[in-house]
């Protein structure tokens, strides 16, 4: 199969927007408990009725520092509550969020400001401001959360007229411009994808449409942790607030667990990392308690994973297990499985995953356990997930059918397109990237793919460089290896990290550069690149250039290790194009034991 569509499921009216969600629940049910704010060592509901209130009262604040209709407001923090808070309040004003990652570097945060041409900047911490110094003229006050924001706008919106907000709201339209994403380009300059209420609610209808939505509904809890920034975290945070959930915010993933025992959610929202931790967690905690309980987690293992592949498409049974894995599986259960489950909460019923590859081996291990995990696919272009997995419809080691009114198709060089209401509008300010990744309504991804006959898309390579490591996180290598290639003693770096937890690099040194750099480190003339690749002081030499371009980019971005090969990369061994470009395929094949070695240890 070459394209496949679905069919819409719903309708977006030209006066539809996305903070409609907001005072459409306070009407229709004020006493709605939307979201769970921690207050201390408490968890503190907050109503439809209030939600809407205090968005309204932000809004006038943002209305009273001058922001006007279609302004930019950058909004850099770790996931919170005030994250959403002021995310609504800004539509609410009819300004534009132009979300940053609480990561970024400095280089970063100050292009993403110029480039939007903000007008108001909003960070977490007091510690953020200093890498505002410098900033454009546009920008006209800078508040802190952590000094309270929050406070500071509804106490300088008091004496704005409730006409004034109800105007802007009035205003807005599905076609109007709602955020400018920034996500990470070839160039290594971010590119501002721009996304409106249109592109939002088409995705939150999609997912709510799809049978996702039997479990975004009032009386189901949800626990957002991953990044707000992250278009993925964002638009389903978005779908749960319109389908009623109550959500509550937490972005320390080193203490995540014990907030899964807390707030005991009914979904789980993760990257392919999350889910990589939490099964990691479980068999290191079964090997520290000795020989017995590891063999027994193995096992475990192993059972999950073929009585999930005895399921069929639609949840049920495609084969029967036999009586003996039903025993097998009834005794792991007692003594694997429903543990596990209690340490995401006890009422963990749906998990779903994006930003990266799932490994299909534990997609299976947690549909096994009971906790299916719903994998989908999609980019900041397509406001998020375009195909998704959902309940009566999984095909592990796919990303799912299109949500309705989206179509994918796979070009003649094996390229996968998207198209329908999710996909942006464009690049801000940018009409050649615009041009290169729209045509005729078509986004074309990068990415290299497969259509089964039932219209599931399977992801089978990548067109373009950009990595997208486990954790969901998009790197551009290309920036990263001219800055360290640009030391003397480096003569090829290749960045290494799609699908992995963290990013690593490959090495070679400059035989010429080698023949100097020996030399005045006294190592005998017979001495070769091969003898010295583990040399603390060649390695130090390169850990310098690692870290001085470490410095651009954001920690998640960052090279974590890296490996020094013994020779250097040739044209005559095929590692390198006549243009004296790298091969990664031919590279990342023929040096996967150092590349696995990174990851070992």
């Amino acid at each position: 199969m070459r394209e496949y569509t679905a069919a819409p499921t719903f309708t977006i009216a030209d006066e539809d927007t996305i903070v409609g969600s907001v005072f459409g629940q306070a009407e229709q049910a004020p006493r709605r408990v939307l979201f769970s704010r921690p207050v201390g060592d408490d968890w503190v509901d907050v109503t439809a009725a209030e939600f809407a209130r205090l968005v309204s009262e932000v809004a006038k604040g943002l209305i009273a520092n001058g922001i006007q209709r279609g302004d930019r407001v950058v909004l850099m923090s770790a996931t919170r509550f005030e994250w959403t808070l002021l995310d609504f309040a800004i539509w609410a004003a009819g300004a534009v969020t132009v979300p940053v990652y609480d990561s970024s570097s400095a280089d970063q945060v100050r292009w993403i400001l110029e480039d939007s041409g903000a007008a108001l900047a909003i960070v977490e911490k007091v510690r953020q401001k200093d890498m505002l110094v410098g900033v454009p003229d546009t920008l006209r006050r800078l508040l802190v959360i952590d000094d309270g924001a929050e406070a500071l706008l509804i106490a300088d919106g008091a004496s704005t007229p409730d006409a004034d907000l109800r105007d802007r709201l009035d205003a807005l339209r599905a076609d109007d411009l709602a955020s400018l994403v920034y996500t990470s380009g070839t160039t290594g300059r971010p590119k501002g994808c721009m996304l409106t209420h249109r592109n939002f609610l088409s995705e939150v209808r999609g997912i709510l449409n799809a049978t996702i939505g039997d479990v975004a509904r009032p009386g189901q809890r949800m626990l957002t942790f991953l990044p707000l920034a992250h278009v993925l975290a964002r638009a389903v945070s978005l779908a749960a607030l319109e389908g009623g959930m109550t959500q509550a915010h937490w972005s320390d993933f080193k203490t995540i667990t014990g907030q899964f025992a807390r707030f005991a959610p009914h979904t789980i929202l993760g990257v392919p990392r999350v889910f990589e931790k939490v099964r990691d967690g479980a068999d290191k905690k079964a090997r520290e308690g000795g020989n017995l309980k590891g063999a027994i987690f193995r096992f475990a293992e192993q059972t999950a994973i073929r009585w999930s592949e005895n399921l069929g498409h639609t949840g049920g049974f495609a084969r029967r297990p036999s009586l003996l894995l039903r025993a097998q599986y009834a005794l792991c259960d007692r003594l694997v499985y429903a543990p596990l489950r209690a340490a995401l909460g006890g009422h963990c019923e749906f998990a779903i995953s994006g930003g990266g590859a799932l490994a299909p081996r534990l997609g299976h291990f947690f549909r096994g356990v009971g906790v299916p995990i719903y994998e989908g696919y999609g980019l900041t272009e397509s406001t998020a997930a375009h195909c998704v997995n959902v309940p009566g419809a999984i095909k592990i080691g796919t990303v799912g059918k299109p949500l309705g009114g989206n179509a994918v198709r796979i070009a003649e060089d094996g390229e996968i397109e998207l198209s329908g209401g999710v996909v942006f509008t464009g690049y801000w300010h940018n009409d050649d990237a615009t041009a290169t990744a729209l045509s005729d309504g078509w986004l074309r991804t990068g990415d290299i793919g497969e259509l089964d006959s039932d219209g599931f898309l399977s992801i089978t390579g990548r067109k373009k460089d950009l990595l997208v490591t486990a954790g969901g996180k998009n790197v551009s290598p290309g920036p990263l290896e001219d800055l360290i290639r640009s030391h003397p003693l480096i003569s090829q770096a290749i960045v290494v990290g799609d699908a992995r937890p963290y990013i690593t690099a490959l090495i070679t040194i400059d035989p010429e550069a080698f023949d100097s750099w020996r030399a005045e480190n006294a190592h005998p003339a017979t001495t070769s690149i091969a003898d010295l690749h583990t040399d603390p002081t060649l390695r130090a030499a390169v850990q310098q250039a690692i870290d001085d371009a470490n410095t651009t980019v954001s920690h998640a971005e960052s090279i974590k290790k890296f490996a020094i090969l013994d020779r250097d990369l040739t044209e005559e061994s095929g590692e390198l194009t006549a243009t004296l470009k790298v091969k990664r395929h031919v590279v990342s094949t023929r040096f996967a034991d150092a590349i696995e070695a990174m990851y070992r240890h």
